[in-house]
């Protein structure tokens, strides 16, 4: 039985995690924080760490050094747990040596999915003497272990590119040579219909990967990408990833299935743009123009209503009819642009 050890300083979700992972046949420890999760880590020499970031005494990035440095703990695999989602934040975690990183709140199959994936890679690893050898002698590129290292690899290595709201970053029938990752910011992906009415086919928000057509140079962008808000982004050429791809299977993969799940979010969202009514698209839209963004709740969403019937897939003057019947209703707040979610369960149950 694998031996998970829980470092979380809130005694509710520590408990209720553990109890997760023990009907999922783990044998789990937990410590209260990051100065006992150490000490225990050294006694019980779990098969993986889950560690919270935000602790008292010691912190995540704290107890993650501390078992950097010692022989007998180094290689366990090590995934953070925490609410902290800021890209600077994943990428500094990351850095020092982190397998994972979940985000709270977080759902069962979520978390049981990178233990999972965390404990297969270790004892590949273990098991694989050369290959062990051969990430000691490789140079920075080859050590790329995971999606979130590949997109420091952005990070440190991506030409830096900074777009103003409303300004085009591609159009459609541009050669894309360029894949990126926003660092900053939410892009929307679009296109013309027949009639010559814009189509907001997808959101992009920052930490997402932007331009991916296909990883042949000179093949055309089949869609424009616009700044919904000041982008920043890092550009690396299709040349350097795919050199990058080549020297790690891993990476690749978790790339393909970022890139399948993608695919299958922008399926759901054209079949709800076909088939659902027009109350129900602008209440899915709102939601996800609030996720995108980042939002609360109780917090504005300052967006156009071209922008909102863009993505809902319907007329603005429908849009606009229907947020105005929201607002009688008690759903939303509108302020001239700004709209403030105020019954989410109510938006969410529209049909």
């Amino acid at each position: 039985m694998k031996k998970v050890l829980l470092i979380e300083d809130d005694s509710a979700l520590r408990e209720n995690t553990a109890e997760l992972l023990e009907l999922s046949d783990y044998e789990v420890v937990t410590a209260p924080n990051g100065r006992v999760g150490i000490e225990m880590a050294k006694e019980e020499l779990p098969s993986v760490v889950v560690c919270d970031i935000m602790m008292p005494e010691i912190d995540g990035y704290g107890v993650l050094e501390a078992l950097s440095k010692e022989k007998t703990t180094r290689h366990i695999p090590f995934i953070f747990l925490s609410a902290k989602t800021e890209h600077k934040e994943i990428r500094k975690g990351m850095d020092m040596g982190a397998d994972d990183y979940l985000t709270k709140p977080f759902d069962e199959e979520e978390l049981l999915s990178a233990i999972e994936s965390r404990l297969a890679k270790s004892i590949l690893l273990a098991n694989t003497a050369v290959a062990n050898e051969n990430i000691e002698k490789e140079s920075p590129e080859d050590q790329l272990r995971n999606i979130h290292e590949l997109k420091n690899f952005f990070d440190d290595n991506g030409e830096e590119l900074t777009y103003k709201k409303g300004e085009t970053i591609y159009t459609s029938g541009e050669h894309s040579n360029k894949v990126y990752l926003i660092l900053k910011g939410v892009v929307k992906n679009h296109k013309m219909d027949e009639s010559g009415k814009e189509l907001t086919t997808d959101l992009y928000k920052a930490d997402d990967f932007l331009g991916f057509t296909s990883f042949m140079d000179n093949i055309p962008y089949q869609e424009s990408a616009t700044a919904v808000e000041e982008v920043v982004l890092a550009g690396i050429s299709k040349t350097t990833l795919k050199e990058v791809l080549a020297k790690s299977q891993q990476v690749s993969m978790e790339l393909m299935e970022l890139l399948t799940d993608h695919l299958s979010d922008i399926k759901e969202q054209l079949l709800q743009m076909a088939y659902s009514s027009v109350r129900k698209k602008t209440a899915q839209t709102i939601i996800q123009f609030a996720e995108v963004l980042g939002k609360k709740p109780e917090e504005t969403i300052k967006i156009s209503r071209n922008d909102l019937a863009s993505v809902a897939g319907i007329a603005t003057e429908s849009l606009i009819r229907t947020l105005s019947s929201f607002k009688k209703q008690e759903l939303i707040e509108i302020e001239g642009r700004n709209i403030k979610i105020l019954d989410l369960q109510g938006l969410q149950l529209i049909e």
